[in-house]
Parts: C-alpha cells; sequence; structure tokens
C-alpha cells in the first residue's frame, strides 16, 4: 500500500492528462460497468429519499417552498437557514455517498483489468474503514457548507476537489482522514481544469438519458462519476496491479 508521501510526489510530479484520451477511456469503461453504476445511483436515491422521510418526521427537513413565498424577504438569510438546517442530512449522505462510490470505484478497477470479482459496493462500510469513512463525511459537508455559504464560485472550486474524496480514500483506506482530504485536494487542484471539463461534459452526456422518459438518467449518469477515476489512474496509478495488468490496461488505453 502506497504512503502518504508516496502518493503526494506522483501528484506533484503533475504528469500531463490528455482531455480526449480520459473522455475515451470512460465510454470504454461505462459500457462495462454501466449496470454497476445505474445500481449505485438506484442505492443512493433510495437511501436519500429514506433519509429525508426521517428527517422531515422528526422535524428537520428543509423546506424549498419557503424561496416561493410572496413578499419581502432576505433570501441569503433564508439559504443560509436551509443550508444549515440540513447539515446532519448532508453529513449522513455524504458518508453514505463516499463510501458507495468508493466500493463503485473499487469495482472500476476490477472491470478496467478484467478482474471478475464479486460486487464492492458497500465493502468500506465495514467495521474497520466506516469511522474513517463517517470523518470523511463530515469534512466533505463542512467543506461544502462553507463553499455553499459563499456562494457560486468557492462553490464550483470546491466541487473539483471534493469530487476526489471517494477515488482516494477506495484506493488508500489506511491513509489518516485528513492525508485523504490533502491528496484529493492537490490533486483537484493541480488539475483543476480537466477535472471540471471532464466532469461537466460527462455530467451532460450523462443527462442524456433524460430523453429516455426521464428514466433513462438513473442508466446513464453513472458515466459522470468516471473522469477522477482515469485522472487519478493516469496521475497517480494503482499500486496493487502487476506488471501484467499495467500493460493490458496502458495498450486498451
Amino acid at each position: 500500500m502506497a504512503t502518504f508521501e508516496d502518493v503526494k510526489r506522483k501528484i506533484e510530479i503533475n504528469k500531463e492528462v490528455s482531455f480526449g484520451d480520459v473522455l475515451d477511456n470512460c465510454f470504454t469503461l461505462f459500457k462495462k460497468i454501466w449496470l454497476k453504476g445505474f445500481v449505485v445511483i438506484i442505492i443512493i436515491m433510495a437511501i436519500a429519499f429514506l433519509m429525508n422521510l426521517l428527517f422531515t418526521a422528526i422535524g428537520l427537513g428543509t423546506d424549498s417552498n419557503v424561496f416561493l413565498l410572496d413578499g419581502d424577504f432576505d433570501f441569503y438569510s433564508v439559504y443560509s437557514t436551509q443550508i444549515l438546517y440540513g447539515f446532519p442530512q448532508t453529513i449522513i449522505m455524504s458518508t453514505i455517498t463516499i463510501g458507495l462510490l468508493a466500493g463503485f470505484y473499487k469495482i472500476c478497477k476490477e472491470e478496467d483489468v478484467n478482474n471478475n470479482q464479486i460486487d464492492h459496493f458497500f465493502h468500506y462500510f465495514k467495521s474497520e474503514c466506516f469511522s474513517k469513512l463517517f470523518m470523511l463525511g463530515i469534512i466533505y459537508s463542512a467543506i461544502a457548507l462553507v463553499a455553499q455559504l459563499m456562494f457560486m464560485i468557492p462553490y464550483i472550486y470546491a466541487y473539483v476537489p471534493l469530487a476526489y474524496f471517494s477515488i482516494v480514500f477506495s484506493n488508500n483506506p489506511d491513509l489518516s482522514e485528513m492525508e485523504i482530504v490533502k491528496l484529493s485536494f492537490n490533486i483537484g487542484t493541480k488539475k483543476w481544469l480537466v477535472s471540471f471539463g471532464l466532469l461537466f461534459v460527462c455530467a451532460i452526456i450523462g443527462m442524456l438519458g433524460i430523453i429516455g422518459c426521464g428514466i433513462g438518467l438513473l442508466f446513464t449518469i453513472s458515466i459522470a462519476y468516471l473522469p477522477v477515476y482515469f485522472i487519478y489512474k493516469e496521475v497517480v496509478g494503482f499500486d496493487d496491479l502487476t506488471e501484467i495488468d499495467q500493460i493490458g490496461t496502458s495498450q486498451m488505453d
């Protein structure tokens, strides 16, 4: 398992990433994992729905209708109150989402090198990982909350490093929470422009599924999670792959 310094050193080298190659690789891998991506999306949506019902039942749900009220009101005050009010729910959903995506990336890595292993959707929810996963959920939510309170530009900037939490955690579960956060921001800031561009393009492509009466979106949107996988693969690599695996995937790419 790579150490913090090992991963940081590879990021600092700042290896060039080709926008077109990553996009092509996203399409290639998506053809293999689209069904598993669909399962991840369904699980996240189902949990989010149940969590919203639960928090609403105990009086901690957010009310989007407050923005539709007539008359004068302080938009920022209402906006910030809604965000703060929903913070506990955000922590839980962030924890669950990071964990599920970490498992999804583990599946992606195995499909990428043609290792047909069992699915790992809940791999990182085991007891030895969960406390770390929960702390990452808190940190993720806190950073997102501060960025949201500062409105659009800071949130857009922070979104890219935050998107790397799951892939860094998936490949470095032995690192501490702060080391995972630091590495996520290192790679996210060094590769911000190409990351944002690929995330944006893949999100648009993923949303094309809405053409299929809306339900198609559930089958296609998981492609939006693949750019960070391939950027991480290009910049850091996967130390647990054998040399034969690495040769095989480089030829496929």
